[in-house]
């Protein structure tokens, strides 16, 4: 029985490498981020988890970027290109594969988008930053689909174990936020409903400062 010569497969190899690193610094900078987002960080590592969660993400671009790369030089694949680069063009597993590249441009806008804050506005990077869940999402069913590591069952069990912490931190933000918007309307209700009544007791005020030009007084005080 004959086997290949690794020689003839490195690129492919390495490929696949860099694809699982990928996977795991997507997930990892995923965890994090949320973790923030659901208040699991204590305030005093927040600054830290912030800039653990953009390194995470670049490299996790990076590896990304790495896994496409690489393929380049796989004589058996021959992608070009159009193929690392056009979602969907590429002969091999066209639907997986094509779900691979839109992962990566979408991991690569989320993650630069970090620096330009400030051009685009905080609060619309925060509903960008949100979409973070979805590249991991579309990266672990191109992991799956495309990847051929995916049919070894301890890899394929790592990997949709990965999906526990995910939505158990996911759901945990989701309930934090509802319980803080909740908040904020209560104490704007109650904000509203105090200048409400300051500014009844100013009308009643005014109204007797009025009567007592005109000669009248409040009820139950005499008139002179």
């Amino acid at each position: 029985m004959s086997h290949a010569a690794p020689a003839n497969y490195i690129w492919w190899l390495m490929s696949r490498s860099a694809g699982m690193v990928a996977l795991l610094l997507v997930t990892a900078s995923v965890l994090l981020g949320l973790a923030m987002a659901a208040k699991v960080i204590p305030p005093r590592r927040k600054k830290d988890a912030v800039r653990l969660h953009e390194h995470l993400a670049l490299m996790g671009l990076a590896a990304i970027s790495a896994h496409g790369l690489l393929l380049l030089g796989d004589t058996w694949l021959k992608p070009g290109l159009k193929g690392i680069a056009v979602p969907f063009a590429m002969g091999y597993r066209p639907l997986w594969t094509g779900l691979g590249i839109l992962v990566g441009y979408l991991a690569a806008a989320l993650s630069l988008s970090f620096y330009a804050r400030k051009q685009i506005g905080v609060k619309l990077w925060r509903k960008m930053h949100r979409f973070t869940v979805v590249v991991y999402a579309l990266g672990l069913v191109h992991a799956l689909g495309s990847g051929t590591d995916a049919q070894i069952p301890a890899v394929r069990f790592a990997m949709l174990a990965s999906v526990v912490p995910v939505l158990f931190l996911f759901a945990l933000r989701m309930v934090r936020e509802r319980g803080q918007k909740r908040a904020r309307l209560a104490a704007q209700v109650a904000k509203k409903g105090e200048s409400d009544e300051l500014h009844t007791e100013d009308r009643r005020g005014g109204v007797y400062r009025a009567g007592g030009l005109r000669g009248s007084s409040p009820a139950g005080v005499p008139a002179r």
